[in-house]
């Protein structure tokens, strides 16, 4: 993944170093199973183990019944925070993205249908600027938005398994297809096309917790330009955690500005 020159009012750069497109097959459809989780099962595959699938297909599912934090980084250019209650529809974010002699962090509060977030440049001090979910155009995401239970999707990533295989105890490995899940965990559409044909077998990793719960998974990311990238990594922890999510008092919230909406690609 590139490292994003910082310009701009900031939100442009935190849209492109995290510019989630949603979850979507290779056909544009959804690829979610009745619950809202992606079906690992439903992967092609010709030599995946399927207590494998099972195994990583079940631990998914578990993100949208508990509530949990999450980090997900690559390298020291980008780094994002989140604790989510996946139950209640709540959570915050701390998403940090760092170019030459820059640095800029935005904050995002989902509460329901909403979505809060402190932009440098947009908002100042304890204020908060409100955004509307319609006005984003699809892929924009700036570390939460509603109905996404998991900032990272990494349940739309393991539905994009080529094949997958235990390496050991609560231990699992394989390949992924990432023209069948752009956009998600933050690889844009324009990074996956990057990568050519080396986008279609990324090698992942994944590991369980004691209660087969997922704990990392770390993706190696394809060379650009010749160049070795860093490893996306993301980790789960603190299942069953209190995710504290007030709603903002109304004196410090303001809707949004329409540049907020163009720096995302809207109207």
């Amino acid at each position: 993944m590139r490292t994003t020159r910082l310009t701009g009012i900031g939100l442009a750069v935190a849209s492109a170093a995290f510019a989630v497109a949603g979850c979507s097959t290779a056909d544009g459809t959804p690829a979610t199973s009745a619950s809202g989780s992606a079906d690992v099962s439903a992967a092609p595959s010709s030599s995946a183990d399927p207590a494998a699938v099972r195994a990583l297909s079940d631990a998914a599912a578990k993100l949208g019944n508990t509530s949990f934090k999450m980090t997900m980084t690559n390298g020291a250019g980008f780094d994002l925070t989140a604790d989510v209650d996946p139950v209640k529809g709540n959570g915050n974010a701390d998403l940090t993205a760092k170019g030459t002699n820059t640095s800029l962090t935005v904050k995002t509060l989902l509460l329901g249908q909403d979505l809060y977030a402190r932009i440098p440049g947009v908002t100042t001090g304890d204020t908060w600027t409100h955004l509307d979910i319609a006005r984003l155009p699809e892929g924009a995401d700036i570390g939460l938005k509603p109905g996404q239970i998991d900032p990272a999707n990494t349940a739309e990533l393991l539905g994009a398994t080529t094949d997958v295989r235990q390496a050991g105890e609560g231990s699992y490995g394989g390949t992924l297809d990432l023209t069948k899940a752009a956009g998600v965990a933050g690889i844009s559409k324009v990074t996956v096309d990057g990568y050519g044909a080396d986008a279609q077998r990324v090698p992942f990793e994944a590991t369980l917790d004691q209660q087969d719960r997922l704990d990392t998974l770390t993706l190696r990311l394809p060379a650009v330009d010749n160049r070795e990238t860093q490893p996306l990594v993301v980790k789960y922890s603190d299942y069953g955690q209190t995710v504290t999510a007030q709603q903002p008092p109304s004196g410090q919230i303001s809707e949004a500005p329409d540049s907020v909406y163009q720096a995302l690609g809207g109207k």
